[in-house]
């Protein structure tokens, strides 16, 4: 499962990224943010490692948030021969520099982060998306509901890539609850907006097995991709052998 390709606006991607979230350790992990800071965080050569084992495992993006451990330890992997199709976050108040530091970089994609889509104006998350050139672009949101219905009814187009949190609980999302009715929700929704779907918080943070997390998204008619982060050879090995095995 997710182990093939798309064709975004002629440009073929891969179906599964590795996430960077572990590597930055924000502090959505609870607890583990603190684990994630000492043991990924401060050390690019440990970052270094999952990255090449992901790319062992058949993984082929990378998902990544330009941070400077990120960006060590990716060249520590492309010098490993892991050759990479890149997907990068445009960090808030990072915009330019971010910009400039993925184009150098080689990346197939930009997103505009959930600081940008859900708390600016429609119109000013066009403006920026125009700025854009030479690479695919994207928005990433926390709140699907919501920001999913204000960029339909404001008409915001020039974009090929939404990433959206989605999980079978409904975790770091704008649903209280994620039933059928919320699932059919928002689906339809996406389907109305017409891009290319990102998933991404498909483990909810770790509070799901890989198993049940995967056999969930499969069954969603409206996801092409996923982002899925990982913080040791062994979460690596275990979470996409399950994903692409099945």
């Amino acid at each position: 499962m997710f182990s093939g390709s798309v064709t975004v606006d002629g440009m073929e991607l891969p179906e599964t990224f590795l996430g960077s979230a572990p590597f930055t350790a924000p502090t959505y992990f609870g607890h583990r943010s603190r684990l994630y800071e000492m043991d990924l965080k401060n050390r690019p050569e440990a970052i270094a490692e999952v990255i090449i084992e992901s790319y062992g495992m058949g993984v082929r993006g990378f998902q990544i948030i330009p941070e400077g451990q990120v960006l060590e330890a990716l060249e520590m992997a492309r010098n490993a021969g892991c050759e990479f199709t890149l997907m990068g976050t445009l960090r808030h108040e990072n915009l330019e520099e971010d910009l400039q530091t993925l184009s150098d970089l080689g990346s197939a994609a930009v997103l505009l982060d959930e600081h940008y889509t859900d708390l600016l104006e429609a119109s000013e998350v066009a403006e920026i998306l125009d700025e854009v050139e030479g690479m695919l672009r994207g928005l990433a949101t926390t709140m699907p509901r919501e920001t999913t219905v204000r960029l339909i009814d404001e008409g915001v187009d020039n974009f090929e890539l939404y990433m959206i949190p989605v999980n079978r609980l409904g975790y770091m999302t704008d649903f209280p609850v994620f039933l059928d009715d919320e699932r059919k929700e928002l689906g339809g929704l996406l389907n109305e907006l017409g891009k290319t779907v990102v998933a991404e918080k498909v483990l909810a943070a770790g509070i799901i097995p890989p198993a049940e997390a995967f056999e969930f998204i499969g069954g969603l008619d409206y996801v092409d991709m996923v982002a899925v982060g990982v913080a040791s050879v062994s979460e690596a090995r275990e979470t996409f052998s399950e994903l692409f095995g099945r």
